[in-house]
Formats: C-alpha cells, sequence, structure tokens
C-alpha cells in the first residue's frame, strides 16, 4: 500500500467514524419506535428491523449518493444539487428530513474546514445560502471526492453509519449485549458489496424507498409523549 493510499485510509476512517460530531448519536433510523410498538423485542427482530434500514438506504440514499460523489469529482455542482434535493424528496417524515439535513450541514461544515478543497467550500456555500437542502448522503458522496476516496468507499461509509446508527441505539433501548450488535453488524456488512454492484449503475429516478411499516412508525414517533431520540 502506497503513502498516499494509506493517507486515504485514514481519512476514510476518520469521516466513518460513529463518534464524528454530526449529530447520529441523536436519532435512531424510527428504532425507538420499532421498540415501543414491540416491532423489535429481541437480537433477532432487531438484526431484521436494521437489515431493513440498510437495504433500504442503498436502494435510495446511496444512489444520490453515488450521483454526488461523481458529480463533484467532474466539477458538476448542478448535478450535487440534483442529487441533494432527490434525497430530501424521498423522506416521506418530518424526523427523517431533519436528520438528513442536520446531520448533512454538520458535515459539510466539519468537512470544508479540515479538508479545504474548493468543492467542498462550494458544496458548504450553497447549503449556507439555502440554494440546496445539504441533505447526509450528497454531502458525503462529495466529501469522499474531494479526499479522492473512490465511491464504494463513501457507500461502505452510509452503510455502516446506517447500521450503526441503529444498533447503537439499540444499545440504550433494548437489553442486548454489545457481543450480539456486533454479530449483526458483521452479518450486514457482509450484504456490502451485493448492495453496492445493485445500484451502482442506477440513477437518481430509480431511487425507491418502499417501506410502509417504517414510514407508519416514522410518523407515530413524531406524536410519542415520551421519546429519547430525534427520529
Amino acid at each position: 500500500m502506497t503513502s498516499d493510499a494509506i493517507s486515504r485510509t485514514m481519512s476514510v476512517l476518520q469521516f466513518g467514524d460513529s463518534l464524528l460530531p454530526v449529530g447520529s448519536f441523536s436519532f435512531s433510523n424510527g428504532l425507538e419506535s420499532a421498540v415501543q410498538q414491540g416491532v423489535v423485542h429481541d437480537t433477532t427482530t432487531l438484526a431484521e428491523f436494521t437489515t431493513t434500514a440498510v437495504h433500504r438506504a442503498a436502494t435510495s440514499d446511496c444512489i444520490a449518493l453515488l450521483e454526488a460523489h461523481r458529480a463533484a469529482g467532474g466539477g458538476n455542482l448542478d448535478g450535487v444539487m440534483a442529487a441533494d434535493e432527490a434525497v430530501l424528496c424521498r423522506k416521506l417524515s418530518e424526523e427523517s428530513r431533519a436528520m438528513t439535513v442536520r446531520m448533512g450541514k454538520r458535515l459539510a461544515e466539519l468537512g470544508a474546514s479540515v479538508v479545504r478543497v474548493p468543492v467542498l467550500d462550494r458544496c458548504r456555500e450553497e447549503i449556507a445560502g439555502h440554494r440546496t437542502p445539504g441533505t447526509y448522503p450528497a454531502v458525503l458522496g462529495v466529501l469522499f471526492a474531494a479526499i479522492g476516496a473512490p465511491e464504494q468507499d463513501a457507500f461502505c461509509v452510509h452503510q455502516y453509519g446506517v447500521a450503526m446508527t441503529t444498533l447503537s441505539a439499540a444499545l440504550r433501548l433494548m437489553r442486548i449485549e454489545p457481543r450480539d450488535v456486533q454479530v449483526i453488524l458483521h452479518d450486514i456488512s457482509s450484504l456490502g458489496e451485493e448492495h453496492y454492484a445493485s445500484v451502482r449503475n442506477l440513477s437518481l429516478s430509480d431511487m425507491a424507498s418502499f417501506a410502509p411499516a417504517a414510514d407508519i412508525l416514522a410518523a407515530m414517533h413524531v406524536q410519542a409523549h415520551v421519546r429519547m431520540f430525534m427520529n
């Protein structure tokens, strides 16, 4: 491995860290409602719920992420903004829209201050000027293009983040052993190559996030009287 590859890998680890201060710890990806309603109640149902969340992200958010990465790599800001808008338009619940925009804006600000690459500065300016929403998948795609990391790395970081956001919330919402969480994470990670292969040649018009039960749970969470998480 060359020194450039090592440096890039270190950047991937940095921006893929679950402790990156973009606010992911405030969200549960709908798990809180699923636990409250008894949909998720043990290791098996948690694994099923998390697998569904990751698959849904692959067929929706990750298509926009790949489009944003490719557009940013070619200096096409209009392409980035189209991908960004496509993410927001496909978020049915108020909380899911708030989640992706809040995390995206924080990542844009953080990334621009750390990496200092023109395409990130332009992205941040467009978000600050309210000319584009600044969703997390689109900004992540731009960031990874800026650091010279391939789109596969951005895809992996996004999917790992979806899984870990959900599973970290599970540790606070359920009686579950940390080692069981790691088993679930490992099993879900093994699906990454399959998911990437299934969406890498798709376009924004192919984005789909059909998961009606998850959308119903998200709607219920908005009206919940007691909440630990913001979604």
